[in-house]
């Protein structure tokens, strides 16, 4: 819940089995059920643990109601603890918040209104619900005091009522407010407390679906503001509760802290089950707020890669089970390697093998997969680009690289470490792998003679063109530094003498004039420059080029810009180099920019595209 300026008391929370009592239609579109049950009252839980009784002192408290997934009879629920409940994840609990409009203790019963419109998991149950069914509930975790304010400006659609209606029958007899409800027909409106100073405005949709009319926005608008301090309480589809929140604080001044405002439901589709129009499917339904808070937790990935950096999941599969061995065996600090098993056990990466020891868990196996090591290794070739999303906001606020603010040095200077200049090798020669035969056999290279090649891994490329093409002649350029490792690759790629003497190296950056040659090879060598820097080399590029000649060019390049990892990838390359990955169209006006014109495609290995180019 927002800040507030309201006092407020915290409840232990608790799982509570009660059942329904009896269901009433209070309006055409607003149904009650109360709910009893001996656990309204203090008990104790099924683990033994005491549970005090259910407190609700606030007009907007609330409840959350669990259900059990379509075609099951019993929910998944969470585990009481001492003052808290653990929630599993997987499967999740299916819930629902609502508010408590009645808590009567010496009667044992709590009313919940459910308004009828939309599809809902919560209103279907309530429009389904007979007397004597089952249901789950977990708090009031909190009760907020009564605003201390002159008046109160009160807003909220059909959701807020059970609010509004208990807030009304809260407030002092001198209270003063304008209340502003929303609601589709005007046989929904309710017999509220009525107050001399407080004035309650009904607004009629009268048609209009849920969650598209302005009248509430309107009316807060144009209301008559009052002298003194205010409170506003705002409750209701989540659009507008916040238009209707940024008008008191930006246009009529509030402190952000007297406006209470709470998005009950968002409009928007809702997916049902196939064989029930009634009931969302909660499959394809994911609450905003957990899917916001999954995206949003930054510890699972950093524990990870320090457990594998330090090696605990290899240990615990040759044996190491114990929190005293494991940190004594990675030379970890004891008291933090049994912090970190404790969270990899909560996000079931480990399990309990007995007291004090540890197993990995299905999903906790794949840490030890040498390719998940390598990912996720903080030595290893990825890890150490992504450290470059530390300075994505840098990256992003100046239109540059964003590595060397995250790690003080640029990601060039991390390239001419010998160490991950093996890695970064290793890497774009396993890429290479995959697409130098294809490519030796496309269109793209026949009946050429003399290939100039600039890539990450040339050899690569150069054991299996000259192996299609016996007459054809190589020449790799690049940077010294780079030819060092060409030098050794070619002696460990090529075996034939013969082949290797048709291969020769030049001393030359991607910026200079190039060697003349037929045809030149540039694979994934534009992507670290921006589009002028790009544009550039490629006119060098033809410099050396032979009359009739083509350049070839092979880029990774941001063909779904609604793909997770092709995204993720251009943020990545964006932090790194200050570029990002282009679009096809966006690599074509580079294209364009350096005078050259698409001769023709070639598709080649797993869907990797060949641009071939002419003057």
């Amino acid at each position: 819940m927002p800040k507030s300026s309201r006092r407020v008391t915290v409840h232990p929370i608790a799982l509570r089995e009660l059942w329904v009592a009896r269901i009433s239609d209070v309006t055409p579109g607003l149904r009650r059920v109360t709910l009893s049950g001996d656990q309204l009252g203090a008990f104790t839980s099924a683990n033994s643990l005491p549970q005090s009784a259910l407190r609700s002192d606030g007009f907007d408290d609330d409840i959350r109601l669990i259900f059990p997934y379509p075609g099951r009879t019993d929910p998944v629920l969470p585990t009481q603890r001492e003052g808290h409940l653990q929630w599993p994840k997987d499967p999740r609990v299916l819930s629902k918040v609502y508010t408590v409009r009645r808590f009567d203790p010496e009667a044992g019963e709590l009313d919940v209104d459910f308004v009828r419109h939309g599809t809902g998991t919560a209103t279907s149950w309530a429009y389904r619900a007979q007397p004597g069914d089952r249901i789950h509930i977990a708090g009031p975790v909190a009760s907020h005091a009564l605003p201390d304010a002159d008046w109160l400006l009160v807003a909220g659609d059909d959701t807020a009522l059970p609010a509004i209606s208990r807030l009304l029958e809260q407030l002092p007899a001198d209270a003063k407010g304008q209340v502003f409800v929303e609601v589709a027909h005007a046989d929904h409106q309710l017999q509220l407390r009525e107050l001399d100073g407080v004035s309650v405005t009904w607004l009629i949709r009268d048609g209009i679906r849920a969650g598209t009319s302005t009248l509430l926005i309107d009316a807060v608008q144009s209301a008559h503001w009052w002298d003194g301090s205010t409170f506003a309480w705002i409750a209701g589809e989540s659009s507008t509760v916040k238009t209707i929140r940024r008008h008191l604080v930006d246009e009529r001044g509030m402190d952000k802290h007297d406006v209470q405002f709470t998005g009950y439901w968002r409009h928007g589709e809702v997916i049902t089950l196939d064989d029930d129009p009634a009931v969302p499917d909660p499959e394809r339904n994911e609450e905003a707020f957990e899917t916001l808070h999954e995206l949003g937790e930054l510890l699972p990935p950093f524990a990870m890669r320090t457990a594998v950096t330090l090696g605990i999941p290899d240990l615990i599969s040759r044996g190491i089970t114990s929190a005293e061995a494991l940190a004594a065996a990675c030379g970890g600090d004891p008291v933090g390697v049994g912090k970190l098993l404790r969270y990899l056990t909560a996000i079931n990466l480990l399990d309990k093998a007995k007291p004090g020891h540890y197993r990995l868990s299905e999903i906790g196996e794949y840490l030890t997969d040498d390719f998940v090591v390598e990912v996720l290794h903080e030595d290893g070739y990825h890890a150490r680009r992504e450290v470059a999303y530390h300075g994505l906001t840098e990256a992003i606020r100046t239109g540059t690289e964003g590595y060397t603010q995250a790690t003080g040095t640029s990601y060039k200077q991390l390239l001419s470490e010998d160490w991950y200049a093996t890695k970064h090798h290793d890497h774009n020669a396993e890429f290479a792998g995959y697409i130098a035969e294809p490519l030796a056999r496309s269109d793209a290279v026949a009946g050429i003679d003399h290939l100039l090649i600039r890539a990450d891994a040339p050899a690569v490329f150069a054991a299996a063109i000259l192996g299609a093409h016996p007459h054809l002649l190589i020449t790799i350029a690049g940077l010294p530094s780079h030819l060092i490792r060409v030098r050794d690759d070619l002696a460990a790629t090529i075996g034939n003498h013969d082949d290797r003497v048709r291969v020769a190296l030049t001393e030359q950056s991607l910026f200079e004039t190039t060697a003349a040659a037929d045809a030149i090879l540039l694979v994934d060598q534009l992507g670290a420059h921006g589009d002028a820097d790009a544009a550039h080399a490629l006119r060098q590029a033809t410099t050396g080029l032979a009359p009739g000649g083509r350049i070839l060019v092979i880029e990774h390049l941001l063909h779904d810009e609604h793909d997770e990892h092709q995204t993720e990838a251009d943020l990545l390359a964006y932090s790194l180099h200050g570029s990002g990955i282009r679009t096809p169209d966006a690599l074509h006006a580079v294209f364009t920019a350096a005078g050259l014109r698409p001769a023709g495609n070639q598709t080649i290995g797993w869907d990797t595209t060949v641009h071939v180019l002419t003057l």
